[in-house]
């Protein structure tokens, strides 16, 4: 027992985020900003999203691609211009692995396919133009608001042929592949751009995007003058940056660390989202307990390679724990002694409170960054499973915070946007779409209907 609690209290000292940590991160991520914004070499690329702010007047009905970090979603939205706005039809799919990995045209048909179905489960119609706002989850170097390079997939992707090259226009070569050539880009965002877009619709207020969920992301508006890399200043003078803040690499790492991230397809990059995202705690915690079984201090007596697969263990299992359900049964573990129990939840806690109190002071960098002394209020619109499902981990962001700021953290509030990809990127092509037209930004999208399936 001595030499468990001895490890125990390793691991919280190796886990642990402490206010001069935090304070240290923030200072980091501001540094990293400022060259970023310039230009200059940074673990933070700053991307110009060519996106302004809305205004909450922007109406219609659009139609949004989502590819995101598992799933597509094809959603249909409507906004009434009065900062409202609602999903009328949704289609979801997952996303096979062999394409996650495959050529990047299979990729991109199965985009356009996923369309097709949408089409033939919400009904069909006749053929006219219409517009599409692509929501694109991925590191993009955007040209303009239609236009954009993959730097580098993140996640599990690493499908062939795509980075380096236009997304927008290998999207197009797929709609025009499969006969949905009617089909029109109005616009590309990022799903963090397009959470901002989502908030800030409805609350003027909202100044920062967050994804926490599979992956993690944030974006902010800034004033056109200091994003030194961008030509458009934008008609507002004020652009939304998608900051890429996954990629961040300010930030001391422990053995766990340091072995996932040598064991990844992207070694040596995105180390903020390795130590924050959703999809890398499960195997956090996972290398955890093969360390532990290893050195007899966990489930003795069991074989460690019960656990041996890399991502068998998945935050989601950490969530049941901290639920107060278990998920032992499923790894063939269905009795096991309690205190194996305790250290379990303890390992979870550990892995997820690493994760939100980091997230924690990445969002008090963003916001001391537009706002020093936090003199007025902050809405930070947050989407993504980690946040809204995770128990207690909104609560471990603002503790985080009221360490830092004591009583204006109450200044910060915290926003789950369901949808916010979404519906954000259909706020985001009624913008380009009024702005294209000369409608004002009172302008939507064009409806699109499925052609007779005789003109296939």
């Amino acid at each position: 027992m001595r030499d468990l609690d001895g490890f125990l209290a390793h691991l919280r000292s190796i886990f642990a985020v402490t206010v001069q940590d935090a304070r240290e991160i923030i200072a980091a991520f501001h540094r990293e900003m400022e060259a970023g914004l310039k230009g200059e070499e940074s673990s933070l690329k700053m991307i110009p999203s060519f996106v302004g702010p809305p205004r909450g007047t922007e109406k219609g009905d659009c139609l949004v691609l989502d590819l995101g970090g598992t799933n597509i979603r094809v959603l249909a939205v409507a906004l009434d211009g009065k900062g409202n706005a609602s999903v009328s039809a949704v289609s979801r799919f997952v996303i096979p692995e062999n394409l996650m990995g495959g050529p990047g045209d299979a990729l991109f048909n199965h985009l356009a396919d996923c369309l097709r179905s949408f089409f033939e489960q919400h009904g069909s119609g006749r053929q006219r133009p219409g517009d599409l706002a692509f929501t694109f989850s991925f590191p993009v170097e955007q040209h303009s608001l239609v236009a954009g390079k993959l730097i580098n997939w993140t996640k599990k992707f690493t499908a062939a042929g795509v980075v380096g090259r236009d997304v927008v226009a290998l999207l197009a070569a797929a709609l025009a592949r499969r006969r949905l050539g009617f089909i029109k880009v109005a616009s590309l965002a990022n799903d963090t751009v397009g959470t901002l877009v989502a908030g800030a619709y409805a609350d003027p207020s909202c100044d920062l995007g967050v994804i926490l969920g599979t992956g993690t992301n944030a974006c902010y508006p800034e004033q056109a003058a200091k994003i030194r890399k961008c030509p458009e200043p934008g008609a507002s003078g004020v652009m939304i940056v998608n900051i890429e803040w996954g990629g961040f690499s300010q930030l001391p790492r422990n053995v766990y660390d340091q072995e996932l991230d040598g064991a990844s397809p992207n070694a040596g990059r995105q180390w903020l989202e390795k130590m924050v995202a959703g999809m890398y705690l499960g195997e956090i915690a996972r290398r955890i307990i093969v360390d532990m079984m290893t050195r007899g201090l966990l489930f003795r007596g069991t074989d460690p390679a019960v656990f041996s697969s890399p991502y068998m263990l998945q935050t989601e299992h950490l969530s049941r724990l901290a639920r107060g359900a278990d998920f032992y049964a499923d790894f063939g573990l269905p009795e096991i002694a309690e205190t194996d129990r305790q250290t379990l939840r303890e390992i979870c806690l550990l892995v997820a409170s690493r994760s939100a109190r980091i997230a924690g002071a990445a969002i008090a960098a963003v916001v001391t960054w537009q706002d020093a002394t936090i003199a007025r209020n902050h809405t930070v619109a947050i989407d993504g499973s980690l946040f809204e499902k995770y128990p207690e981990y909104q609560y471990y962001i603002m503790a985080m915070l009221e360490e830092l700021f004591g009583i204006r953290a109450k200044r910060i509030k915290l926003a789950l946007v369901k949808d916010g990809s979404g519906i954000g990127s259909a706020i985001i092509g009624a913008m380009a779409v009024a702005a294209r037209t000369g409608n004002g930004s009172d302008g939507g999208c064009r409806e699109i209907s499925y052609p007779d399936r005789q003109s296939d």
